[in-house]
């Protein structure tokens, strides 16, 4: 690629999460700025897109994610043992690996999985502030700019692998701003925009698989989360608004949805 002095690779050092908040936010305006920049960001783009497409992606087979999640569930629900730190000791007989150490064990893989996935939920939640606080920094809170959603829609088109739904919820009182591409744990997602009043409201959205369920609630730092499935898709709604705000607008994007 000529006419950029720029080190391109830190373009895909952002598309993969590995910069930290004051570096992205500085490749974020050097892609604002740099035509040579953009254009590696959007070549990056579609071809992180196309390797995530259902046809080249494996995953792993439904029975084997029911098999996991029961196993776990019987361990949570038969185990009223303490796991105590592992002593070396001297090798005994397999046997003991019966009756209600083999159930400790299996509760200690459970709690395991549980401590895991709650720690990976913090850093996903960090990674949306984060990416919350840098559109309104660095001047990239939309790659299109209008409040008609026929115009937002239909621009995602070719750049993510799946269709975001756009609403306009003017009506309601979160008038549409536009909407942009963004990273979030390492994979392009679609960001709406919305203002109530003077606050910014983003809307995250990517493909999740798993059942549909009741929203997740998270406060922090000044900024509060709202998080649902539906449809195959995950949301996360992120902003500095009074949360009983925030929830309307949840409730009023999910009866336009």
């Amino acid at each position: 690629m000529t006419g950029c002095d720029h080190d391109l690779s830190r373009v895909a050092a952002l598309l993969d999460g590995e910069l930290d908040a004051v570096h992205a936010a500085e490749v974020e305006a050097r892609i604002a700025a740099c035509p040579a920049c953009a254009a590696e960001f959007d070549r990056l783009s579609r071809l992180r897109a196309a390797l995530r497409a259902e046809d080249v992606r494996v995953t792993a087979p439904e029975r084997l994610h029911r098999r996991l999640a029961e196993s776990l569930a019987e361990a949570e629900g038969k185990s009223t043992t303490t796991v105590v730190p592992f002593a070396p000791r001297r090798a005994r007989p397999l046997a003991w690996m019966g009756g209600g150490a083999g159930v400790a064990v299996a509760a200690s893989v459970a709690l395991f999985a549980v401590v895991l996935t709650g720690r990976q939920q913090d850093a996903l939640t960090g990674d949306l502030v984060a990416s919350h606080v840098r559109s309104l920094q660095v001047a990239h809170l939309v790659d299109v700019e209008t409040s008609d959603q026929h115009v937002v829609k239909p621009w995602f088109n070719g750049k993510l692998d799946f269709a975001p739904p756009v609403v306009e919820l003017k009506d309601q009182g979160f008038p549409l701003v536009g909407g942009r591409l963004d990273v979030i744990r390492r994979r392009s997602v679609a960001a709406i925009v919305y203002r109530r009043g003077r606050h910014v409201i983003n809307l995250f959205i990517w493909p999740e698989r798993g059942a549909d369920g009741p929203e997740v609630v998270k406060a922090g730092d000044g900024y509060t989360l709202r998080h649902w499935r539906s449809g195959g898709l995950t949301f996360w709604a992120v902003s500095d608004v009074n949360p009983n705000d925030l929830a309307l607008f949840e409730a009023d994007l999910k009866a336009r949805t």
